[in-house]
């Protein structure tokens, strides 16, 4: 509707009615390529997030040498969390397989994922969210694992403190229930998850807090080209993001 106006409008300065004409059909044949165009980015966006994500997990299940039965598994619950199904779930199946090939060029992916998402970091982050959540989903993360997750953030252009930030607050939401008091370990955790000191004032931890929520929204990144199956982990990072917040509020304010 904007594009009619606006080619109507150009239209008509310059031509009057006939020109109104010609120019509102410009501008909606215009607005409707854009929108299409735009649609066909982000769908491409989606599909490769998707085969990106399960290639490089099918690599990191085999960073201590072998691809147990239970990581299978965690691929598997990750295909139904993430509702996929028929072309999508054989697709990402495929792409678990290929990243567990012996020739399988880790560098090459993400230098690629980098690419077609445009570097934009809050995809990026939530890249490596899925797979900090798939090793971890035994509760423990072996250090082979450790070392390649911090390879995938390097690789990714991300800190390799966003490791450390996204295992805390994996181990911050398997904490205790809210309300109850903290112990110190997930006290240090929250902090490690926000990324901030236990010496950072209640503003500047607030700040942070609310700047997380904003980047992690899950509309926001699914107009980035978050696939819209993925949108129960986003969904499940701001909650891990509001726990840690929490803990914190509550220990300053028991202080």
């Amino acid at each position: 509707m904007f594009g009619l106006f606006i080619g109507g409008l150009i239209g008509y300065m310059f031509g009057r009615f006939p020109g109104l004409l010609i120019g509102a059909a410009a501008g909606a044949f215009l607005a409707q390529y854009i929108r299409r165009r735009l649609f066909q980015k982000i769908s491409h966006v989606q599909t490769r997030f998707l085969e990106s994500v399960f290639a490089v997990m099918g690599a990191l299940c085999k960073a201590d040498g072998v691809v147990t039965r239970d990581e299978i598994e965690v691929a598997e619950k990750l295909f139904t969390q993430f509702r996929l199904s028929g072309e999508n779930r054989e697709r990402a199946k495929a792409a678990f397989n290929r990243g567990k090939a012996d020739d399988f060029d880790l560098d090459a992916e993400l230098e690629h994922f980098l690419k077609i998402s445009g570097r934009q970091a809050s995809l990026l982050q939530m890249f490596l969210q899925v797979q900090v959540s798939a090793v971890a989903a035994d509760g423990v993360v072996h250090p082979a694992e450790h070392e390649m997750l911090v390879r995938i953030a390097r690789g990714l252009g991300l800190p390799e403190a966003q490791v450390d930030q996204l295992e805390a607050m994996l181990r911050g939401a398997k904490g205790g229930a809210a309300g109850q008091p903290s112990s110190a370990s997930q006290l240090e955790d929250a902090y490690k998850a926000l990324g901030v000191s236990s010496s950072d004032s209640d503003a500047h931890i607030k700040k942070v807090y609310r700047k997380l929520m904003s980047e992690n929204h899950p509309d926001k990144l699914a107009g980035r080209g978050m696939p819209d199956s993925m949108r129960e982990m986003a969904e499940q990072r701001t909650r891990e993001i509001s726990h840690a917040y929490d803990v914190i509020k509550g220990a300053r304010q028991n202080a």
